[in-house]
């Protein structure tokens, strides 16, 4: 009966050797194909490709950031606010055919541009602005189109 008791312990312990050696060997086909990569290529070359890749994306994405600056700053010197304040200088006679009209920047730096309108002639300005003010001195009209048209 021991005989029996000790033939039937070592049949199993054959049979989970068994299965032990066909588990390790399904192991080793997965990891040979894991470490043989895609299309052939091994897992070390796909790290250095994944790493070229990741410095590419870099170096684009600070070349982004160098070009997406200079972009603000060329918004920062375009006009950003125009308005135009139409009005008749002539209380007697004519109409709202005289505008003052005012273009910024976001600094406040630009040009207001007016235009007086009579029967008998027409008479344009035009007067630098920076920061939001003019050293010539401004009309109530060009005053409100700088004003409406600062941001």
């Amino acid at each position: 009966m021991t005989i029996n008791i000790t033939l039937l312990f070592l049949a199993g312990l054959a049979f989970l050797v068994l299965i032990l050696i066909v588990l390790q060997i399904r192991t080793e086909l997965r990891l040979k194909k894991f470490f043989k990569g895609k299309n052939g290529g091994n897992v070390e070359g796909l790290i250095e490709s994944l790493y070229v890749d990741i410095q590419d994306l870099q170096n684009s994405r600070d070349d982004i950031l160098v070009t997406t600056e200079d972009h603000n700053q060329r918004l920062k010197k375009s006009i950003r606010g125009v308005e135009t304040v139409r009005f008749n200088p002539f209380k007697d006679s004519g109409s709202n055919q005289s505008f003052a009209l005012a273009m910024v920047n976001e600094d406040g730096d630009g040009v207001i541009i007016s235009s007086l309108y009579s029967r008998e002639r027409m008479s344009i300005f035009a007067k630098p602005v920076k920061q939001n003010a003019s050293e010539f001195e401004l009309t109530h009209e060009e005053n409100e189109a700088l004003s409406k048209a600062q941001l």
